[in-house]
């Protein structure tokens, strides 16, 4: 399958947990950012198109906030080739503030490789 992603992604050097807002439970954990979406890891299938509002909980060294929300929508989900158990899960950014789009990149800046 060819890769349709317009800009590159890095992989993530940071365990970072992402949770869903209304439930607090755990989507998954960051694996790959780049400007316009994220890979997570997770440990069921995700439907495609589904949208999810989220937040990340952030250390000192990133931000004086303890989380930053967004909102990302699935794209793709395929099972992990080495853990057949857990899922590697494309989203698709939809929204997120001026100001969690500035921590965002910081987050892209110091820990993506």
């Amino acid at each position: 399958m060819p890769d349709k992603r317009k800009v590159s992604r890095k992989k993530f050097a940071f365990y970072m947990r992402v949770l869903d807002d209304e439930t607090d439970e755990t989507v998954g954990h960051l694996v790959e950012v780049s400007v316009k979406g994220m890979r997570l890891e997770t440990t069921a299938p995700l439907p495609l198109e589904q949208e999810y509002n989220v937040h990340m909980e952030l250390t000192p060294d990133v931000s004086d906030k303890l989380f930053m929300f967004v909102s990302i929508r699935t794209k793709w989900c395929k099972t992990d080739d080495i853990m057949p158990n857990l899922y590697r899960v494309g989203f698709e950014i939809v929204n997120i503030s001026p100001h969690d789009q500035e921590i965002y990149q910081r987050l892209l800046e110091m820990y993506g490789e």
